[in-house]
């Protein structure tokens, strides 16, 4: 059982967390704040609003927490807009290694992606050794599907490594929530970006993959699991100049 525990000692009674708890789970009890146990799901806005730092929940590392600095916190808007109009899917690699704390600070940004309820039910597989067992038996499966009259545009089986791109790092959300890991693993690609690292979505392999049994068993899944997307991360071994168009955005104002 996770609990919110307030530091009657520390409360000084604001209300800002009574009134700002989605639930209703937090009461003004003789000028301070108690957790009701009833509904609450770990949110953790009482933690991030108290301006006492009085409020802490069991069994999470509240030495994470970190307090809110302007210089470090915030991003200007036309520097995150260009971020995200200038990355490309990287498809071309250099056979150069990603170090494990690189790939660690991309899942902390899928870690701290909000989820729906405050579920955190998305998981990762990392995958590096295991590459060339998971394209040998995705390709055998393509081939099958291709034969079978699935549409392969885009793929040339005869290409290389046409699945993966040599990529040296695959990263696999695992959860029920489409939505949720979706999410996450945009997060993840955009702190890849900033790592210097580029990275791809495979559709292809997430289709085969949770069909498949040899897959499932070289990835270690557990009955049930689906793995959401899988992206793959590297060093590019080529160079984009500029950002490119798009469509116009379909807006409706009501």
């Amino acid at each position: 059982m996770f609990e919110i525990i307030i530091d009657p000692d520390q409360c000084i009674g604001c209300e800002l967390c009574v009134n700002d708890c989605l639930t209703h789970d937090l009461e003004l009890i003789n000028n301070k704040a108690v957790p009701l146990h009833q509904y609450c799901f770990k949110c953790g806005h009482c933690i991030a609003i108290c301006p006492q730092q009085a409020v802490s929940v069991e069994n999470y590392d509240m030495s994470e927490i970190k307090d809110f600095e302007e210089s470090t916190f915030t991003i200007e808007p036309e520097t995150f807009l260009n971020v995200v109009k200038f990355r490309r899917s990287v498809r071309h690699y250099l056979d150069k290694e990603v170090k494990r704390e690189k790939i660690e600070k991309i899942i902390e940004a899928g870690r701290y992606t909000e989820t729906a309820s405050n579920s955190q039910g998305v998981s990762y597989i990392v995958v590096q050794k295991e590459i060339p067992k998971l394209r040998e038996q995705a390709t055998k499966q393509l081939r099958t599907l291709i034969e079978s009259g699935y549409n392969s545009s885009g793929l040339n089986l005869d290409e290389g490594d046409f699945l993966f791109r040599n990529a040296p790092v695959l990263i696999l959300t695992v959860s029920k929530s489409k939505v949720d890991a979706g999410l996450a693993a945009s997060n993840m690609e955009i702190m890849a970006v900033t790592q210097g690292l580029g990275a791809f979505f495979i559709g292809f392999f997430v289709r085969i993959a949770n069909q498949d049994q040899e897959i499932k068993a070289i990835l270690e899944m557990k009955p049930g699991e689906e793995i959401i997307t899988c992206m793959a991360v590297g060093y590019p071994k080529i160079k984009y100049y500029r950002t490119v168009p798009r469509k116009k955005a379909k807006i409706r104002w009501k």
